[in-house]
């Protein structure tokens, strides 16, 4: 494709045709946070940077790899070499009119794009104009990747924030692949054939369909990324000493011993030259000497000798790496500088990292078994997928995984998880046939607002449970690059549940869980059959679901006498009976006869297996009492459930376990089925495959009552989410917000008072946050001050009788139950007798600063809050006004953007919820005309990240109505987001 200023003039890197040179470009600052690292289709990345003019040798050898064929699609005619005046003008540009990136891999381009502003007869342009023509090349080796793809996403958000609303491009009929790249992108496009060439113009507005594509892009990405160190074709272990014992020759063993499948190295840099081989294991000085491809390299070296092992394996094409090498962030400043510059290094060769710092990865498919960790045993293959950034915790729920009889799919601890997160797992895990369960340790989340999204869809298909370390210490893990929330603990919980996700407090809670949700269906409601030998246990049981929220129903007692076929016909019954949604089975040992326990766990699951298409929905656990090898016993000869197949993306309505994934489709076609794949992402539940009768079911068994409950109650809590979420609420629009006119009123305020405030911000005058408000169709009451009694009687002749009169001193605001406020006062010697009382009680009116405001009709009065949290990204709050939400913490949340089902929860969700609905014979109050103030401020955070918080401060609901009477608006300059534009890794 050629570019409008290449028409007269040559190539400059892109592919378009046009009219002219342009000037010498007008010196700009270098855009530094122009620059990302990008996950590419493949799973390899690279490195987009602006291009500059430190770069003509780059640009030149970059071009001379090029073949004949692609410089012809991109110049439309013969151009074998660029002149040092193409280099000059190809390397030199302002960052505004005329902007050029590069990806980079190792340091060299692989591919270019450019844009160069227009007017509207298609000549070299500057601002105001707000079109640009736009151009591609991408390096023949590298084509296939998505780099395309991705300098488009980076260019394009370069072009909006320098004010071009529109592309244009020019490219042959012939060259399909580049016209893909356009059309597939999800922009709103207009296509036209001109002069033997295909034109094409894009809006460079976001669409439903370009965000939709984007995602579908960078989850397929990154789980290719991670697929890619969990499915090696070779290992080699770098570090493995020459004598037993240490990390290295641990890990080499436990590589060999699990039965990896694909190739397997030892490498030892004290090695002078290849050894016959280390416990069985070919053995080399360096990866360049081993003299054959390797895909994943676990190094086991001290940190100061880390950087030229990455040299080593970038050079040699290795994919990825697992750092077990300590040292680095956790240990200080140096240290996390030593891991900045392990990550930037890592990248600039195309590789991730799990670590530094960690305890490893393991992979159980029978096609691989591969286990590069410190854990000694390789785990049964299992259902479930298991994240944690801690080695120890991670120790930990492998062994408790172990006792209880679950199985793996894929277990990785990822230590400092400076590059591979668990956001980068959860998009692995979305669509991988071989998981059911996800279950994450987090200590801290890098990346909120994605966590929360990724969370969302994936719960949507599959359980997510998560516990939370370091949730009180109000400062991240040593090591840990992550923003510090300043909402409580509970806050973060409500959050993380309105995604889906299930969250426990502890990681026995997170292994019962697990348990559960690996081996049985989730329960259609929240009624309970409980059984068993025990009145007592029965009880407890009972009381246990009442805690929790459940419907149990009355226990049947089976009586110490009841033989384990009293335990199998019992069970039966209960799951033939459609009065309940679950069964929980509680047993004591019986007294003085031995070999019951494996007669009893065969009778129980003789019962599931034969309980037809009625009990396969219902889920079943066990409580058992000092009855040793119980557990095991239920497990045995079973395993959690396979899934069964799908033929498309699995639905986000489905109750069962999610469906096996299709094949992934060649490389050459996925280019093809990104635009069809961001649409089925958003598309309703589609047909399945009728599904074979249902396999074996493990049947999770719990030495206490609380603890089977707990894990069943998330489990029924999650089974609601999922059936909600198969009717997602929308985000209304409405006509009388005026977006254009709120984005000029913050930048002009931004303007006149925000420099030098992005710490603290700008609160708005209350004549500012008016006019503000206003613009999304939120009335604020006027107040007008009232320094003394003579100005009070003007303010209310003003505004019409009966007023208010109010104290607005910071120590008096919003505390009536401090004789602060003055209500119905309806004539003027009212109103002078009161600020007569006022001052005398409170103080003087330059202490008090009184004001007048009208009154509104009675009602309710409640506090909606909107602020940007740094972990949590934007907030809405609602709560009832006074001790309810200041002194219990009476206070729901929701993330913005709120959907109508979000607003009508919020409101309900509050303990006090019942004053708004007509408590004790109160009338209720008008809680659609609250819903939909709720939902404008919401809006209004989202539409400008400049607002940093809103507080209406009473909003009083009436039985008609809903009345703002105080509002506080703060600003601050934009901060960058870490969810939005363009996908990107984390930055070092």
């Amino acid at each position: 494709m050629r570019s409008a200023s290449e028409q007269t003039d040559g190539p400059d890197g892109a592919g378009g045709a046009g009219a002219g040179e342009h000037p010498a470009p007008e010196e700009h600052a270098y855009p530094d946070h122009w620059e990302a690292d990008v996950v590419l289709r493949d799973g390899g990345t690279a490195r987009v940077r602006p291009i500059t003019a430190d770069d003509a040798d780059r640009l030149v050898s970059f071009y001379e790899q090029v073949s004949d064929e692609s410089k012809y699609y991109r110049f439309f005619a013969p151009y074998p070499r660029l002149s040092a005046k193409d280099v000059h003008r190809f390397t030199h540009h302002d960052f505004v009119d005329r902007v050029g990136l590069a990806a980079t891999v190792g340091g060299e381009f692989i591919a270019t794009v450019r844009y160069d502003r227009i007017d509207g007869r298609g000549l070299p342009a500057s601002s105001p104009a707000d079109e640009a023509e736009v151009a591609f090349l991408v390096q023949d080796a590298h084509q296939g990747r998505g780099v395309a793809s991705a300098l488009l996403e980076h260019i394009a958000a370069v072009a909006r924030e320098r004010g071009i609303r529109r592309f244009a491009a020019e490219v042959l009929p012939a060259n399909t692949k580049m016209i893909k790249v356009f059309t597939d992108a999800g922009y709103t496009q207009k296509r036209s054939f001109e002069d033997g060439s295909v034109r094409l113009h894009l809006d460079l507005e976001p669409t439903d369909r370009s965000l939709a594509v984007q995602r579908a892009r960078e989850q397929r990405a990154e789980a290719r990324s991670v697929q890619r160190l969990l499915a090696p074709g070779s290992v080699a272990v770098v570090g493995a000493g020459r004598t037993p014992g240490g990390v290295g020759r641990t890990v080499l063993r436990n590589l060999r011993d699990a039965g990896f499948t694909g190739r397997l190295y030892a490498v030892n840099p004290a090695l002078d030259t290849p050894a016959a081989d280390l416990d069985g294991v070919p053995a080399f000085p360096s990866v360049a000497a081993i003299g054959a491809p390797v895909d994943l390299a676990v190094v086991a070296v001290p940190a100061e000798r880390v950087p030229e092992v990455v040299a080593d394996c970038g050079e040699h094409g290795v994919r990825g790496l697992v750092v077990l090498s300590a040292g680095y962030a956790e240990s200080g400043t140096e240290g996390r500088e030593r891991q900045r510059a392990l990550v930037r290094q890592a990248r600039s060769y195309g590789m991730r990292i799990i670590g530094p710092n960690a305890f490893g990865i393991i992979n159980t498919a029978a096609d691989v078994r591969l286990n590069a960790s410190l854990a000694p045993e390789m785990p049964a293959a299992g259902r479930i997928g298991l994240f944690t950034q801690s080695g120890a915790i991670g120790i930990a729920l492998l062994a408790g995984l172990h006792r209880r009889g679950a199985g793996l799919s894929s277990f990785i601890s990822a230590g400092n998880r400076a590059d591979v997160s668990g956001n980068d797992f959860l998009q692995h895990w979305y669509d991988d046939p071989a998981t059911d369960v996800v279950l994450l340790y987090l200590e801290s989340i890098g990346n909120p607002r994605k966590f929360t999204r990724l969370a969302r869809r994936t719960a949507a298909v599959k359980p997510v449970v998560v516990v939370k370390g370091a949730r009180h210490s109000g400062s991240a893990p040593p090591g840990h690059r992550v923003p510090v929330t300043r909402i409580p603990h509970a806050t973060v919980s409500a959050l993380l549940r309105q995604a889906g996700v299930i969250r426990v407090d502890t990681v026995t809670e997170l292994v019962d869980a697990g348990l559960l949700l690996a081996g049985q269906p989730l329960p259609a409601g929240p009624r309970v059959a409980i059984l068993g030998n025990s009145e007592s246990l029965g009880l407890l049981t009972y009381d246990a679901c009442l805690t929790e929220g459940l419907r149990p129903q009355r226990p049947l007692d089976l009586t110490t006498t009841a033989t384990p076929a009293d335990f199998r016909d019992a069970l039966a019954a209960a799951l033939a009976d459609d009065s309940c949604d679950a069964v929980v089975v509680t047993a004591i040992p019986w007294v003085g006869i031995e070999g019951t326990t494996e007669v009893l766990a065969a009778s129980l699951r003789e019962a599931v297996a034969g309980s037809g298409t009625a009990g396969a929905a219902k889920p079943v656990v066990v409580v058992h009492v000092e009855m040793g090898g119980l557990a095991e016993a239920l497990s045995a000869a079973t395993s959690t459930r396979p899934a069964p197949a799908r033929t498309r993306r699995p639905a986000a309505a489905a109750p069962t376990a999610p469906e096996t994934a299709a094949a992934p489709a060649p490389q050459e076609a996925q280019e093809a089925q990104e635009a069809q794949e961001a649409q089925e992402a958003q598309s309703a539940p589609e047909t399945q495959e009728p599904q074979p009768p249902a396999p074996a079911r493990n049947i999770p068994a719990y030495p206490a009552a609380e603890r089977a409950v707990r894990a069943l109650a998330e489990a029924v809590r999650y089974g609601q989410w999922r059936r909600q979420a198969a009717e997602p609420g929308r985000v209304p629009e409405y006509d009388s917000i005026d977006e254009a006119g709120a984005a000029a009123l913050i930048d002009r305020v931004l303007g006149e008072r925000g420099a030098g405030q992005e710490s603290r911000g700008v609160t708005l005058t209350a004549d500012e946050a008016r006019e503000l408000l206003g613009r999304y169709g939120i009335e604020v009451r006027p107040t007008l001050p009232a320094p003394g009694p003579d100005e009070a009687v003007a303010a209310a002749a003003r505004l019409g009788y009966p007023v208010a009169l109010k104290t607005t001193a910071p120590h008096l605001r919003h505390r009536p139950d401090l004789g602060g406020v003055r209500l119905d006062l309806a004539t003027e010697e009212q109103l002078r007798t009161a600020y007569a009382e006022l001052t005398e009680a409170l103080g003087k009116p330059a202490e008090l600063q009184p004001v007048v405001q009208a009154m509104v009709p009675r009602g309710v009065d409640t506090v909606v809050r909107a602020a940007i949290d740094p972990a949590a990204g934007a907030v809405l709050s609602f709560g009832l006004a006074g001790a309810a939400s200041e002194l219990l913490g009476d206070t729901a949340h929701r993330l913005v953007p709120a959907t109508d089902r979000d607003a009508a929860e919020l409101v309900r969700s509050i303990r006090t919820a019942p004053l708004l609905f007509g408590w004790r014979g109160s009338a209720p109050v008008d809680t659609p005309a609250l819903e939909e103030l709720l939902l404008r401020v919401s809006r209004l955070v989202d539409d400008h990240p400049e607002i940093v918080s809103v507080a209406l401060e009473p909003a009083v609901v009436a039985p008609t109505g809903v009345s703002v009477l105080g509002a506080v608006v703060r600003l601050a300059p934009a901060a960058p987001t870490t969810d939005l534009g363009p996908r990107r890794l984390p930055g070092y």
